[in-house]
């Protein structure tokens, strides 16, 4: 089974995104326009609109048009608009735009054209596409396309559908002119997303720093909460980027939502707090996306996961010494992104082998050769043992010392039943002759284990080299 999530992305340590003037922080403001591309009966939908509303418990009116909650859309259009227009004029704002409802609105596109805003797009409707076709929606990517670049006069060069399906992002991919898509929350910073062996950039957003919270049970009550939640945001990633970790801050508006006035005051607030620091870079997703790429472009690296089973296994089946079923085992379970890197990778193996019966697991055990032993000395060590023993200068004992390891060899083996097993890259040869002297007074089931975590160790040692 191959597990589709990705659940490492960059791992600990995420890349530098080497921001323009070596700015700290990316802020990245996003305005929703929605008004006239909601669900109404008069724009051919089968009920009224429900979400993201001051409506509390609104649900669809099937077949009836809604007062309140069109005027409430109304707001966001006539008033809620134009007041936080004003405050962000100067701003490089991302318009996330609803194609109908676009071509409702010529003053407010032109303001947002004047304003030098990106506008992407934002579909064809605002309606929750989990149950729709594929080829429905992909024929709504297609016409949201079109009529936005009719529209605005030229094609948009984002798409973030919001209310998706689990074929949205495929399809955005597939539509091939995005330069980014932004229906994902996996992320503080961009990310490439391969579908069907090509690249997509992902540029994240944000359901958490986003006034649709204010319409929601769990959410902002006053502007002052939202506020502060944007401001607890800033700082952290601020001090993130100070300690030379920088990311990219995304907030969500909605012209009927944060146009409020005792919301916007927030926005404006906010506005000051983040123009207050230095190293600060205002940005359009597009302009975030475009510097991505031209610093961080994708680059095709080996995925295990994506391997065939006699590639995998051929690739790693000597990870655990002469044992490739551990590998054959892991191919055959459940692999995904996470086991793609060597920890990743390390960790299932490690759990394979310990998951397997006693004698599978002693089989292993014998199955590695002697240090500095018989084996070594007629160069019939695997490439892996070579390598390692070499690394501890195993390969060039003086007479004495090649006499002492066969005897503690020996005594070990007559002892526990088992080779000695150690992690030689841990060591220099004197720690490995006080190991070995030391663990042969051992008793054997506690020798055991330790030679099971040993074995485990070597594997993870030999999964850094393969996967560098």
């Amino acid at each position: 089974m191959r597990y589709s999530r990705d659940l490492i992305g960059y791992g600990e340590h995420a890349p530098d995104p080497k921001w323009p003037g070596g700015a700290r922080i990316a802020v990245q403001i996003v305005l929703n326009y929605e008004e006239g591309g909601e669900n109404s009966i008069e724009h051919g939908d089968a009920a009224s609109e429900a979400f993201l509303s001051e409506i509390i418990g609104a649900q669809p009116w099937p077949g009836k048009r809604h007062w309140n909650m069109e005027s409430i859309y109304d707001y966001g259009a006539r008033a809620g608009f134009w007041r936080l227009y004003r405050m962000m004029q100067d701003i490089p704002v991302t318009v996330y735009g609803v194609a109908t409802a676009l071509e409702r609105s010529p003053e407010q596109v032109a303001a947002m054209q004047r304003a030098g805003w990106e506008i992407a797009t934002h579909g064809l409707k605002w309606i929750d596409y989990r149950d729709v076709p594929r080829e429905v929606e992909a024929e709504h990517i297609a016409r949201a396309v079109e009529l936005h670049t009719c529209v605005t006069g030229e094609r948009p060069r984002g798409f973030y559908q919001g209310r998706t399906s689990m074929n949205t992002v495929a399809l955005g991919c597939e539509e091939g002119g995005f330069e980014y898509l932004a229906d994902t929350i996996a992320d503080d910073l961009p990310y490439w997303h391969v579908h069907n062996g090509k690249p997509q950039l992902m540029v994240p957003y944000t359901m958490d720093a986003n006034d649709m919270r204010f319409s929601s049970g769990q959410g902002f009550g006053t502007g002052v909460e939202f506020f502060d939640y944007l401001r607890d945001s800033f700082d952290v990633l601020y001090a993130e980027g100070e300690a030379g970790a920088p990311k990219m801050m995304s907030i969500g508006l909605h012209c009927r939502l944060a146009g409020r006035p005792g919301r916007a005051i927030a926005v404006q607030k906010f506005i000051e707090h983040a123009r207050a620091h230095e190293g600060v870079w205002f940005a359009s997703r597009l302009d975030i996306a475009r510097h991505w790429a031209e610093t961080h472009p994708f680059t095709p690296r080996q995925r295990p996961s994506e391997m065939s089973r006699d590639d995998f296994v051929a690739r790693f089946g000597s990870i655990y010494e002469h044992s490739p079923w551990i590998a054959e085992r892991v191919w055959d379970g459940e692999m995904g992104a996470v086991h793609d890197t060597p920890g990743g990778l390390a960790a299932c193996m490690a759990q394979v082998f310990r998951a397997a019966s006693d004698a599978e697991r002693l089989g292993v055990l014998n199955a590695h050769p002697d240090l500095a032993g018989k084996l070594a000395e007629a160069k019939r060590l695997t490439a892996e043992s070579t390598s390692e023993q070499a690394s501890a200068g195993l390969d060039a004992l003086t007479d004495a010392e090649r006499a002492e390891f066969q005897r503690l060899n020996a005594a070990y083996v007559a002892k526990h039943g088992f080779p000695f097993i150690i992690a030689v890259r841990d060591h220099d040869k004197a720690g490995i002759m006080r190991a070995m002297q030391s663990r042969l007074d051992n008793d054997t089931p506690a020798e055991r284990g330790e030679a099971e975590r040993q074995v485990a160790r070597i594997g993870a040692l030999r999964l850094t080299d393969a996967l560098k």
